[in-house]
């Protein structure tokens, strides 16, 4: 027994130390799997921060680049300016040393010339060689002004005009305006047909009674709810119109209440213009105005010019005149009211003198601003125009006067205008011929040679252009065009 037991004892110590060293061992291969993995791990970020400096680095390259690129392509614009200007200056030097060539030929011809003319003058004295040099030299050197002049001329007048038009059309192309063309006739709508019957009247008593208390003739159709009054008489024709209306509102139509209605609407003739006045002043946005202007402007509302009502003129004309005025910087209420208020004359016909003195002294007495009166005064050019708002005021009246559709006038007095343009300006010494065109607002002149020279073609023009606005009966503008050609024949035998 003891020696079985002490064997025992032996192997059991035996398999301990094994399982000893199989531990150890096992725990040394579980150390080193920790530390391999710790390395590979240690490895992997060693990797990975390799790889972020080198995208870091190569992202920097491509920027670099990029930069390297730009800044070449930069370089190679800049090279290709300098050669175009190189190109550009060696073009001007050449130009220049042309233009010195050039200069030097004439300059010798020049002293040729003048050697020549000194040789043919030779036998002359001095102080006669002096004179004619001297006339020369100054025909010379007025025939090279009055050419310069007029190329300065004709260059400032290019510029004007081209700004002008800018000007103009950039301010009527924010005008929004309904034609003021009048008619001769009125329509009055009717709520019922029914009613047509009623103004007729028994056996057309009511008609008959309406047209001799009115003055106005009533047209009575086949359209649908309308009767038409007819009359030259524009005031006759209103006061009709009011009456007209007031019947079919009230529809008690006999001829007694004709006879009622047609007192009503002649009393309150004063407080329609009045209340058109007012209309007038508040479209066209002047204010402050006089009670006696705003109702001499309501009294308008009735008259016409060429077909053109007066107060839609004048209310047109206000709006274009603030509307240029803004574009060049000028006073936009002054403007705006001169031209509201320049043919308020026209109200008062059977004043003494011209519409623009009646409506300057009309304005002058109501407390107007005297740029207001010279305005009024001075847009047919009856007296000088003083300020620049003036000159707007004459502006804004011929373009709301001259633009299309906006006047008209019969074929025998528009035949006449013509003729008489022809004739007047026919009758000015040098004129062999007159063309008038374009509606008479453009004269062609042929006039003979051998009067009118080269150089007083422009203030010829400028005589029958004056000539023509002191007799002209008509708006807008007429443009003058002096032709003057010198023609030689000659016949071989």
């Amino acid at each position: 027994m003891p020696s079985e037991t002490g064997l025992d004892l032996g192997s059991i110590a035996i398999v301990v130390g094994l399982l000893g060293a199989c531990l150890v061992a096992l725990l040394l291969v579980w150390v080193a799997r920790r530390e391999g993995e710790a390395a590979r791990r240690q490895a992997r970020e060693d990797v990975a921060q390799i790889r972020e400096e080198a995208r870091t680095q190569q992202v920097e390259v491509t920027r670099r680049a990029a930069r390297l690129d730009e800044r070449e392509e930069q370089l190679a614009i800049r090279e290709r300016e300098v050669q175009d200007l190189a190109a550009e200056l060696k073009f001007r030097q050449d130009e220049i040393a042309s233009e010195r060539a050039v200069l030097a030929r004439e300059v010798a011809e020049h002293r040729e010339e003048m050697r020549a003319e000194l040789a043919s003058l030779a036998g002359t004295t001095p102080a006669e060689a002096k004179a004619e040099l001297v006339r020369r030299l100054t025909e010379q050197a007025e025939a090279e002004a009055a050419a310069h002049v007029r190329r300065v001329d004709a260059r400032a007048r290019r510029q004007a005009d081209a700004k002008a038009r800018r000007i103009l059309a950039t301010a009527l192309q924010r005008l929004s305006a309904p034609t003021s063309t009048q008619t001769s006739v009125t329509l009055v709508r009717l709520p019922s047909p029914d009613l047509k019957g009623r103004i007729i009247g028994k056996e057309g008593r009511n008609i008959r009674t309406f047209e001799a208390v009115t003055g106005v003739n009533v047209v009575i159709d086949d359209t649908p709810d309308v009767v038409t009054l007819a009359s030259h008489d524009v005031e006759r024709r209103e006061v009709a119109q009011v009456a007209l209306e007031a019947l079919v509102q009230d529809g008690r139509i006999h001829p007694q209440r004709i006879e009622a209605a047609y007192a009503e609407a002649l009393a309150g003739a004063d407080a329609r213009a009045e209340a058109a006045g007012h209309e007038a002043a508040e479209t066209a946005g002047v204010d402050d105005l006089h009670p006696e202007l705003v109702r001499t402007l309501g009294r308008l509302r009735l008259r016409t010019s060429y077909g053109q009502n007066v107060l839609a003129h004048l209310v047109e004309s206000a709006h274009v005149a603030a509307l240029v005025a803004a574009e060049i910087g000028a006073e936009v209420e002054v403007a705006r009211r001169a031209a509201l208020l320049h043919d308020i004359g026209k109200a008062h016909p059977e004043a003494a003198g011209t519409h623009a003195a009646v409506g300057a002294e009309l304005a002058a007495r109501w407390g107007e601003d005297d740029v207001v009166v010279n305005a009024i005064a001075a847009h047919h050019d009856e007296v000088t125009p003083e300020t620049v708002e003036a000159v707007l005021v004459q502006v804004a009246d011929a373009a709301s006067a001259a633009r299309p559709g906006a006047r008209r006038e019969d074929a025998e007095g528009y035949a006449e205008r013509i003729e008489a343009v022809e004739r007047l300006v026919a009758g000015i010494p040098g004129v062999r011929r007159v063309l008038a065109m374009a509606a008479g607002r453009e004269v062609r002149v042929v006039v003979e040679p051998q009067v009118v020279p080269d150089t007083e073609l422009g203030s010829f023009a400028t005589r029958v252009a004056r000539a023509i606005e002191s007799e002209r009966a008509y708006p807008g503008e007429v443009t003058v065009t002096v032709i003057r050609e010198l023609r030689a024949s000659a016949t071989a035998g």
